[in-house]
């Protein structure tokens, strides 16, 4: 093993023990993420992940962002020094901005799968408007139940008439207005 080092200066083993360490926990997180077990496991540097205001998508201090700019800091760098003879100051800032656009890449592509999240909460706000059918009775001045269909979904809401009209189980209405957590309907002839 230690013939391989042999011929390695002490600027090429600081690049590939950079490389190594880098690319040994992205490896772990990624086997970590893909097996499920990632899911609380981000330790953040300085930035309090349970603020509402801290961008969750791209975190210069996260462990993605550290490792990964060590994997290429050290990567890039032993290539330059060793492969391109380019001198250890023109390495260094070869492996600085290599490790930057991966940190970089890896924030954009952290913030694209924080978009492509969704809560599929549909809210009854977007009820108005929509028709569907009285499912308990509602009484003239009461609260009855309906089950209206609105954005490819079938919900059922407590509802009022308008106007305090009582309207029986099984008759079409549409949606006037929400209030609260209740809908006001009326009856569609």
């Amino acid at each position: 093993m230690t013939e391989a080092f042999a011929d390695l200066n002490s600027f090429e083993i600081f690049f590939l023990i950079c490389a190594l360490v880098g690319g040994f926990f992205v490896l772990v997180r990624l086997i970590l993420q893909f097996a499920g077990a990632d899911a609380e496991t981000d330790t953040d540097l300085g930035i309090d992940a349970e603020h509402a205001d801290t961008d969750v998508g791209f975190k210069l201090l996260s462990m993605h962002g550290m490792t990964s700019f060590l994997m290429m800091f050290g990567l890039v760098g032993f290539a330059l020094y060793r492969q391109n003879r380019a001198g250890f100051p023109l390495s260094i800032a070869g492996a600085v901005l290599a490790g930057l656009a991966s940190v970089w890449v890896i924030g954009k592509l952290f913030s694209l799968v924080i978009r492509l999240q969704s809560s599929g909460t549909v809210g009854i706000e977007s009820a108005a408007g929509g028709e569907g059918t009285v499912y308990l009775t509602i009484p003239a001045g009461g609260t009855g139940r309906v089950l209206i269909s609105f954005r490819n979904r079938r919900r059922e809401f407590d509802a009022r008439t308008r106007g305090g009209v009582e309207i029986r189980t099984g008759e079409r209405v549409r949606v006037v207005e929400v209030s609260g957590a209740t809908v006001i309907v009326e009856k569609i002839d």
